[in-house]
């Protein structure tokens, strides 16, 4: 019985409030570094060399997409335990784009590595780090 509070205790602090603060931290470098990125460098920045003036204006949008999400990801950290609303609004985004890029996979053909981590960032990571900021929620701001 003792064993099983303690592996509690340990489970529960394992996904306290700061662990995911950190881990958000970490997880937002992902779209912050591709948003800049792609901003900077444009498609070269994925390996399209040629420039087309159409698709640069384009992933030039979709890049600044990109890095806001982070920035709003950041922005969510300080006060992490009452953000829900926002973080699976955002949740949701990412998924869509997830789904989007595993659509093309399906479709077109499996891309890269990068491609293959962007998308388990947005299907599986981002909602884990969602589900884990629901339940430091749930917790309270006592428990947190």
């Amino acid at each position: 019985m003792r064993r099983g509070l303690r592996n509690l205790r340990v489970m529960s602090s394992f996904f306290s409030r700061r662990n995911l603060q950190i881990a958000v931290a970490i997880a937002g470098l992902v779209p912050l570094g591709a948003g800049l990125a792609g901003i900077l460098a444009g498609p070269g920045f994925v390996g399209q060399t040629a420039p087309v003036i159409n698709l640069t204006s384009h992933f030039a949008y979709l890049s600044g997409l990109l890095l806001g999400i982070g920035l709003l990801f950041y922005g969510m950290i300080p006060r992490i335990e009452r953000q829900g609303s926002r973080f699976r609004l955002l949740t949701l985004i990412v998924a869509i784009g997830g789904l989007a890029r595993l659509f093309s996979l399906l479709t077109v053909g499996v891309p890269g590595f990068p491609m293959l981590f962007g998308l388990t960032m947005e299907l599986v990571v981002t909602p884990l780090l969602c589900l884990w900021q629901w339940r430091v929620e749930r917790r309270g701001p006592a428990l947190v």
